[in-house]
């Protein structure tokens, strides 16, 4: 449960705050004054802190510079019924998170208080690197054995000492928020804010004022001054999650951030100057939306100073046993309970599945087989459909072996048998076709025949072993074709000789 503390000399407003948020899942402690306050804290250790600017004794403005000289990473809110752009600005130096104005807009109220909690959260959890399992009983974990995982866990901590721009790159799920708080947290910037902004769940005319903030005024419904995520983060580092997804309006004024740390409010003329670290992400191709003249090619050279890819999980499935271990003895925490095992047939369907949403899939699918699993161990039946469909044929549940023809069956039983079997295999063919379809209808910005072409090359090498010969005889091209796919797609060929 998050604790919220409210700072107020006011004993109306802290019961108003009691009363609007104990009730959701949220510890709300009162203090009367600022000095209370800082009494308060090392014993509280509060999420987040809501205060007043005007009170007897310490300012909130003091009490604000004493909370940042006792946690730069506490984030706190500060309110008051005398607002001005003077008090807002010196407000923001000092490291507030947000400003509001008495009395409160309720919406706007609650928004802030939940954007400030998810953002402490975000500071606060350890993401713990364990490629050999062992893992924090309280961490959100990057989990692999698998060389690609390993290279990614050299690089973040090469990182360490660096205040590097980078580019997080991987399919939808793979885990780039997780790899981006890992940076953070072993950085020399762990002390000050991390915040993130998911530039593609933000409709684009508000993306602008959610990053640089906006002036009373600057368009309809601004009725008062807002301070962006740039000014919030200042000596601290912003996350921006789907960079890709940016107008190229506001990539032109990232751009400046990075060279220079300047920008203005949105409606403003004031420069403002700050000292921010950016790791930014994306799932989308920014190279060919360079040359397409999507993306800006001077912000793309900016920001891809060290890149971090992320393989899906597809391409390190022996990852997936460990992954699985991490996930129920998650939810096994989480729920107080005793962790689910896990059959040796449902791992293997587990194992076969392509995992179109990578490891957010897999965590998804493993919490509904802990809900609806009857026993103490999870069975095949207890995956979804999908899985079991998209897994090879002896680990389906409920597939019933098929009979050998005896001598008796005769020739003609044995050309209806193949017939039978080559029609299951067309409807085989023509289900996977719709499948894909359907994948191509959700991703329209991915090519649909590239990405299973190479995804069968992958295959057929993990199946013979790297052994290209026989990898081509079962794709039905010749050596030097199969040569010609490696290359274009850059495949990496360390499949294990078991």
């Amino acid at each position: 449960m998050s604790t919220l503390m409210v700072v107020d000399d006011e004993a109306d407003v802290r019961y108003s705050f009691r009363r609007l948020f104990e009730g959701e899942g949220l510890e709300v402690v009162e203090a009367a004054s600022g000095e209370e306050a800082l009494r308060m804290i090392p014993r509280v250790r509060p999420d987040l802190v809501v205060m007043d600017i005007r009170m007897a004794g310490l300012s909130g403005l003091e009490t604000l510079r004493r909370i940042r000289e006792m946690d730069p990473r506490l984030l706190v809110i500060l309110m008051t019924a005398y607002g001005t752009t003077q008090t807002a600005i010196e407000a923001m130096k000092l490291g507030a998170y947000d400003y509001l104005l008495k009395p409160f807009d309720m919406a706007r109220l609650r928004s802030v208080i939940q954007q400030g909690l998810k953002a402490a959260r975000d500071m606060r959890q350890a993401v713990a690197i364990r490629p050999t399992g062992g893992l924090e009983e309280d961490a959100l974990g990057l989990v692999g054995r698998s060389e690609a995982m390993q290279q990614v866990f050299k690089l973040i901590g090469q990182l360490a000492a660096s205040d590097a721009t980078v580019l997080i790159t991987g399919e939808s799920g793979t885990g780039k928020e997780l790899v981006a708080r890992a940076i953070y947290q072993h950085s020399r910037r762990s002390g000050q804010p991390f915040l993130a902004v998911n530039c593609a769940a933000i409709p684009e005319g508000l993306l602008e004022s959610e990053l640089f903030g906006h002036e009373r005024g600057a368009f309809t419904g601004a009725t008062q001054q807002r301070i962006g995520k740039f000014e919030q983060c200042h000596r601290g580092t912003l996350f921006l999650d789907e960079i890709g997804d940016m107008s190229l309006s506001t990539q032109a004024k990232i751009l400046r951030v990075l060279q220079s740390g300047q920008f203005e409010r949105v409606g403003g003329n004031q420069t403002l100057q700050v000292d921010v670290r950016i790791l930014a992400a994306t799932n989308r191709p920014l190279e060919q939306m360079v040359a397409s003249r999507q993306f800006r090619e001077d912000l793309f050279y900016r920001l891809n100073v060290v890149r971090i890819h992320l393989p899906p999980l597809r391409e390190r499935r022996e990852d997936i046993p460990l992954l699985v271990e991490y996930f129920l003895a998650r939810f096994a925490r989480e729920q107080k309970q005793t962790p689910r095992s896990l059959t040796a047939a449902a791992l293997r369907a587990l194992e076969n599945y392509h995992w179109p949403g990578n490891v957010r899939e897999l965590e998804n699918v493993l919490r509904r087989a802990t809900v609806i699993a009857k026993g103490e161990a999870i069975l095949p039946e207890d995956l979804p459909p999908e899985v079991l469909e998209g897994a090879a044929g002896p680990v389906r549940a409920g597939a019933a072996p098929q009979p050998k023809p005896g001598p008796a069956t005769g020739a003609a039983s044995q050309a209806h048998a193949g017939t039978s079997e080559t029609a299951r295999d067309e409807e085989e063919v023509v289900h996977l076709a719709r499948r894909l379809f359907e994948w191509a209808r959700r991703h329209p910005d991915r090519k649909v025949l590239p990405a299973v072409e190479r995804e069968l090359v992958v295959q057929a090498l993990r199946e013979t072993r790297d052994n290209q010969v026989r990898a081509a005889r079962l794709l039905g091209i010749t050596r030097a074709t199969l040569r010609k796919r490696i290359e274009k797609y850059g495949i990496r060929r360390e499949f294990r000789v078991e």
